[in-house]
């Protein structure tokens, strides 16, 4: 069922910091990276983008240039990457690093033919350095390299388990939507993936869904097709 598959999967950086809020937690990583191989051992096929929030979060320091304040950002994704894909290793799996910027000797720069021969070869791929440019969030970042390799959906593991109509954190009564169409996204505004990937989703008919990063056994669940959370269609 799962022999062609193909799928995104973003990863927080927060995340990854488990309790410690900054930098790694190993158990942390290391209990994402077995769920992650439940589905690379039936063979799906894996690209993963990671946010650089457990090292950086430069949009909130008013003080730096936003250029800047997004390049330390998009290193912290290479950092991220490379942690990341040796934990894998250590796991079982295979792995490859692609970046958006030349780092000789780290990381190769993002070609899409390397990529999918790396895929082909049952490789988990990771994307660092969001797409190269200032002023793009990582959602764009996943966005743009979703469709550059014909994924058939890009999952989004978060914090929350799913898309709300507001903020559940402060709204008990906030709504979970099961499913919605990407253009409802785009009309509502709603905070899935920022403005940007949302339209280029929309306009390259890429499906998404979101669903809980804490829910023990959920990004294997995912990978394999199963979602507990919100679906949203490529209509």
């Amino acid at each position: 069922m799962n022999k062609d598959r193909r799928v995104m999967l973003k990863l927080s950086g927060e995340a990854l910091a488990g309790e410690k809020h900054m930098g790694f937690d190993e158990e942390t990583v290391k209990t994402v990276a077995l769920e992650v191989k439940e589905a690379y051992d039936k063979g799906v096929e894996i690209a993963i983008v990671i946010g650089g929030g457990n090292f950086w979060r430069g949009r909130s320091n008013k003080a730096f240039d936003r250029v800047k304040a997004d390049q330390i950002g998009m290193l912290a994704t290479v950092m991220n990457c490379i942690y990341v894909s040796e934990v894998f290793r250590n796991c079982g799996m295979e792995t490859k690093v692609f970046s958006a910027f030349e780092i000789p000797g780290i990381a190769p720069v993002f070609d899409k033919d390397e990529v999918m021969t790396a895929l082909k070869e049952k490789k988990v791929v990771f994307f660092a350095g969001g797409t190269g440019h200032p002023y793009f969030s990582t959602d764009s970042g996943i966005a743009l390299r979703a469709i550059e390799i014909e994924a058939d959906c890009i999952l989004l593991a978060k914090a929350v388990d799913g898309v709300y109509d507001s903020d559940p954190a402060k709204n008990p009564d906030a709504k979970r939507f099961d499913k919605l169409s990407i253009t409802e996204v785009v009309e509502k505004k709603l905070q899935v993936i920022d403005m940007t990937a949302s339209i280029l989703c929309m306009e390259n008919h890429m499906p998404l869904s979101v669903f809980s990063l804490n829910k023990q056994g959920a990004i294997a669940d995912a990978l394999n097709g199963k979602i507990d959370g919100t679906i949203i269609t490529a209509d």
